[in-house]
């Protein structure tokens, strides 16, 4: 049997929201073992000048336990 944990990670980019999700999940995984996962729970951006300047990401990194 294994067990789950689920941590939460916001992540930015200036390119995209696939970007911003591809470097959250990169970030997390040299910190948590075993990422098995991401939900994104929300997206947003900020506009400046009426141009978009940043894309948001708040994801949902699940990752499985040691023994």
């Amino acid at each position: 049997m294994s067990i789950a944990r689920v941590t939460e990670v916001i992540s930015s980019s200036t390119k995209s929201f696939e970007d911003a999700i591809q470097q959250g999940v990169e970030r997390a995984s040299k910190t948590l073992k075993n990422v098995q996962g991401a939900w994104v729970q929300d997206q947003k951006c900020t506009v400046e000048n009426g141009k978009i300047a940043e894309y948001r990401v708040t994801l949902k990194i699940t990752f499985v336990l040691e023994d």
